[in-house]
């Protein structure tokens, strides 16, 4: 039926629309380049395949055609005829072919993050809909998070709540089309009036929403390209996406980031599964397995399942069973719950340069690593490797540090992606990426370790296997050692298990002098025992009695082992004069001495003091004239502190009459640091005597000179002493210094931090007794 103008009737959208282009004499890419309407929208509209386009659509066609107010009624008239008319109830929260899963009954934690989303439900108007994306790695419950939360703001959105799920882990998730089709045929849209493409669908689909207060959940979302089309973009909606990705391309979005649980949250899940009369009955048990577990919701389930499954199996036995390592992702499953299969969901997804990445880097050692670590590890470049890391960290299967460029796994997807490695690359493969990495490692360590060489002053690069990204100086030779700590010292393990001795030897010799400025790690202990035991192997005499005497350094002033230290002395001293070399021969006699001296043998301990002075004055070397600086020091300190204050301050004279000569072949700053630790003496010893004020002076050079080198260890060390003899005097600064060297003491993890809280107290009580 047509009108007598020859126009088709009003109900014919499509040949309408062909006859009022034709005769305006239009090709379909004309009208497309002038609406702002695809051609194959518009093929789509002319064939009948879309018979109901959006009013703003028609209104950009008519504008396009020229027509004027009749002729532009007309059009969107017939349009109107074809658009679906979705029934006007609100949907059915409880059926329909998206309706919300089921909740889950056990919920637990996750407070702040609902209490959020509540705050962001009441928010919503009829501007901008509200969308939030909920992320974490593999494990976490973004599902059951998003179902819960869900289910709690459903009676905010009367008009409708759906659930779709997106299918992200699938080989081929669901497409945009798809998705909107689903969400059309929610809203009661009829299969034959919902249109063909997928910009008409999302045009539909927008129009429709943002009439109405939806609640939308997308469930495991793959990427930005599959959401974006799904987003309402008007009205007041809420929707919900979780993700294993970031999908940080998402503009105007609120984020929820889930973490680990707690441990008391873990045992919380535990309980409401398996309920609480056998947590109670099993309470260190239940704590154990949630550690297990790693706090992680899934694997929490997964226990908490099994154990429901065997109501008389105690928690001590599975405790016992993920106890073994190998074993802990064995026995995380549960019927379907297995927390493997989770994880290999998302390492499937992964490009092969970032699976190599993410099983290599479980290679390496502590708690997190950096770019530069899982590169050498990967054999890949350091920005590839940081590419990959970032790519492993949007999909949540790495965690990113806040402040620094390194990265950390969850304790089970380490274990999984170990077992990769020994699937995917097998022990030869393995081991090769662990050789690469270690050499790296220690040769780098070796020259960040030489910035801190007193022997020598740091003028030529040193042999960095990256000079151009090498620590330059020694605040970033510090900080890269401290943060590299497990991982040179895992290398350095390696090396000596490889026999590749000479290596450990480089590596701990170049670790002396730091080795004194951080006399709080205990790792010492095992780095100069295994370079002791490499110059052994090397049948370097010489060497293991250096190495030896650095081992009983390590026992005596970093992990207090008197008995230690005294075996690793007489074993220095034997091969000390095996080989007839004096020096190292005075270093064991004094490390002896200092051993004897915590046992409280001081007669035996002053005969080797005097013994090792005696031996060293007759050498010439250099390095003797500084061994007798420390033996004269130490045997000063021994006769203070056996109450013969006098005597001791003569042995520090003469200390400081050496220092002030100077040493040949040694640096000013050298000579500046013993000078200084002798001025600690002097002024103690002057303090021993009562002869405060004295004191005073010496004690203050001390400490600035010591500040000034960054030997913390001795620094806060002289300004306890400081704060002592201040507070004798009564002088006004003795608190805040005293104060001071209390926290620093505590940070290092001084023995000395008992004696600066008793002398702070003893000042309080003081000032007390006073007031």
């Amino acid at each position: 039926m047509t009108v007598r103008d020859g126009t088709p009737s009003t109900g014919d959208f499509g040949q309408r629309l062909r006859h009022l282009r034709v005769r305006s004499g239009l090709s379909q890419e004309a009208l497309s380049h002038a609406s702002g309407v695809s051609v194959r929208a518009l093929a789509d509209m002319e064939r009948g395949r879309t018979r109901g386009p959006q009013r703003r659509t028609v209104q950009a066609l008519a504008e396009a055609l020229g027509l004027d107010g009749a002729e532009a009624a007309r059009l969107e008239k017939s349009a109107a005829v074809g658009r679906p008319r979705p029934r006007t109830g609100p949907v059915p929260a409880g059926g329909g072919p998206l309706a919300l899963p089921r909740d889950i009954r056990d919920f637990t934690a996750r407070g702040p993050a609902l209490a959020r989303l509540l705050e962001l439900a009441q928010d919503a108007g009829p501007g901008l809909p509200v969308v939030t994306v909920v992320t974490g790695q593999p494990g976490l419950g973004k599902t059951a998070f998003a179902v819960h939360a869900a289910h709690r703001l459903a009676p905010h959105f009367p008009d409708g709540q759906f659930a779709l799920d997106l299918h992200g882990m699938d080989p081929e998730p669901t497409t945009p089309r798809d998705a909107l089709a689903r969400l059309l045929g929610a809203l009661g849209v009829a299969d034959a009036a919902i249109p063909a493409g997928t910009d008409d669908r999302a045009g539909l689909w927008r129009s429709l929403a943002g009439e109405r207060r939806l609640l939308l959940l997308l469930d495991n979302a793959a990427d930005e390209s599959q959401v974006g089309p799904l987003l309402p973009g008007s009205g007041p909606s809420l929707t919900l996406v979780t993700s294993r990705r970031a999908l940080a391309g998402l503009e105007s979005v609120h984020r929820t980031d889930l973490a680990l649980l707690r441990r008391e949250e873990a045992v919380e899940l535990l309980t409401r599964i398996i309920g609480p009369e056998r947590v109670r009955a099993e309470a260190q048990a239940a704590r154990d397995l949630a550690d297990l577990c790693g706090h992680l919701p899934l694997a929490v389930r997964i226990a908490g399942q099994r154990l429901l499954s065997r109501p008389h199996e105690r928690l001590g036995k599975l405790v016992t069973r993920l106890g073994a390592e190998g074993r802990r992702l064995d026995g995380l499953q549960a019927g379907s719950l297995r927390v493997r299969a989770a994880f290999a969901l998302s390492y499937r997804q992964l490009p092969q340069e970032s699976r190599t990445l993410l099983r290599r880097a479980a290679l390496a050692a502590g708690a997190d690593f950096s770019p530069q670590t899982a590169a050498l590890l990967a054999g890949l470049s350091h920005d590839e490797a940081v590419g990959c890391a970032e790519e492993l960290t949007d999909a949540g299967l790495l965690q990113s540090d806040a402040a620094a460029e390194r990265y950390r796994f969850h304790d089970l997807l380490r274990l999984y992606a170990s077992e990769q490695v020994d699937t995917e690359d097998g022990p030869e493969v393995r081991d090769a990426a662990l050789d690469r990495a270690a050499s790296w490692v220690l040769r780098r360590a070796t020259a960040a370790a030489l910035h801190f060489d007193a022997d020598h002053e740091q003028t030529e690069p040193r042999s960095d296997p990256d000079p151009e990204t090498a620590p330059a100086g020694r605040d970033e030779a510090r900080a890269w050692l401290e943060a590299e700590r497990a991982q040179w010292l895992a290398s350095l393990r390696r090396a000596h298990d490889t026999g590749r001795h000479r290596q450990v030897l480089d590596t701990a010799e170049a670790m002396h002098w730091f080795s004194d400025l951080n006399q709080h790690w205990e790792q010492w202990v095992e780095v100069f025992r295994l370079s002791a035991a490499s110059a052994r192997l090397l049948g370097s005499k010489r060497e293991e009695a250096v190495h030896l005497n650095y081992l009983s350094w390590a026992h005596n002033s970093c992990t207090h082992d008197a008995r230690a230290a005294l075996a690793s002395a007489d074993a220095a001293l034997a091969a000390a004069r095996e080989c007839r070399d004096g020096l190292q021969e005075g270093w064991a006699l004094g490390y002896g001495a200092g051993a004897l001296q915590r046992q409280g043998r001081m007669q035996e301990a002053e005969e080797r003091l005097r013994e090792g002075v005696h031996r060293l004055a007759a050498e010439k070397s250099p390095q003797s004239r500084l061994a007798e600086l420390t033996l004269l020091n130490t045997l000063g300190t021994l006769l203070r502190e056996t109450g013969r204050a006098a005597e001791a301050l003569d042995l520090h004279r003469r200390s400081e009459r050496i220092c002030r000569a100077g040493v040949p072949g040694r640096t000013d700053r050298v000579i500046r640091l013993y000078l200084a630790v002798t001025r600690l003496h002097i002024g103690n010893d002057l303090a021993a005597l009562e002869r405060w004020r004295e004191a005073e002076t010496p004690l203050r050079q001390a400490l600035g000179a010591l500040e000034a080198a960054q030997v913390s260890a001795w620094a806060e060390r002289t300004r306890l002493h400081l704060g002592q003899t201040l507070a004798a005097l009564g002088h006004p600064e003795a608190r805040t210094t005293l104060r001071t060297a209390r926290d620093a003491l505590a940070a290092l993890r001084s023995p000395l931090l008992a004696e600066a809280t008793k002398a702070l107290a003893a000042l309080d009580d003081a000032g007390a007794a006073t007031t």
